[in-house]
């Protein structure tokens, strides 16, 4: 059950992050949004050429952002791999798989302290709900869990650089988890494919070993993250339609 628990809030993270980036491209111009989300961008667009590498596919005029009005990254050329599925999921993989591991360094750098708080805190593993008092105890959970991220954050020192450059890199690169364009499919295969393994894995390993358990502050963390983002952007969206309303009837 912990395999499937931790597949299933791979889910949630993909599409919170999904969620997050088209909502903000929804208020301003994508350009605008990638440019902001350069460190996460530039992750996940290395993850996604070498993804195109290994299957391969070839890569020309790669651009970080285009020039258009869809603002997302460009990898021009072949972009079709020579294995099929397995291709697919392996270059959707490869950018989330990046994006991940920079959290974690970014975090044991800068903000190791932000981390060891919110794993002290009663959230270092998240269930799967399974049932419908399960599933209304779990939004209750992970409201909590978003505020105990917001009460973590407001008692660190916001004054020291180190504390604002990780906020921000992690920012950048928890929305950039969200698949590229045309990646949606391969992503999904991606987390599916992990699951399973994940789930062999820790058959074969000791129980006591605890396989992927230090995945656990991670992605919990992650999970925190995108929904404080998630709520504050649809507040946002709804603020901002709201006065889109009210002016244009005035």
């Amino acid at each position: 059950m912990e395999y499937a628990a931790m597949t299933f809030w791979l889910f949630v993270i993909v599409f919170s992050a999904l969620g997050v980036h088209r909502l903000w491209s929804s208020l301003v111009q994508p350009k605008i949004v990638n440019s902001l989300l350069l460190p996460g961008t530039l992750v996940a667009q290395l993850g996604h050429i070498l993804g195109l590498l290994v299957t391969g596919g070839t890569v020309n005029n790669t651009t970080l952002v285009k020039d258009d009005d869809s603002g997302e990254p460009e990898t021009g050329g072949d972009a079709k791999t020579r294995l099929p599925v397995v291709g697919s999921i392996i270059t959707a993989l490869l950018p989330m798989a990046g994006c991940a591991v920079a959290i974690y360094w970014t975090a044991h750098y800068l903000g190791a302290q932000i981390l060891e708080a919110m794993k002290a805190s009663q959230f270092n593993q998240l269930l799967l709900p399974t049932s419908l008092p399960a599933f209304f105890t779990t939004i209750r959970g992970v409201l909590s869990l978003v505020e105990h991220l917001v009460a973590v954050v407001r008692a660190s020192d916001l004054q020291n650089w180190q504390t604002l450059l990780f906020l921000y890199l992690v920012v950048c690169l928890t929305v950039r988890m969200a698949p590229l364009t045309g990646n949606l499919r391969g992503s999904l295969g991606a987390i599916g494919l992990f699951g399973i393994i994940a789930f062999l894995v820790g058959q074969l390993a000791k129980p006591e070993a605890g396989a992927f358990g230090s995945a656990w502050p991670l992605i919990v963390f992650c999970v925190a993250v995108l929904l404080f983002l998630l709520i504050f952007s649809l507040l946002l969206t709804g603020v901002v339609g709201l006065v889109k309303t009210v002016l244009d009837h005035q």
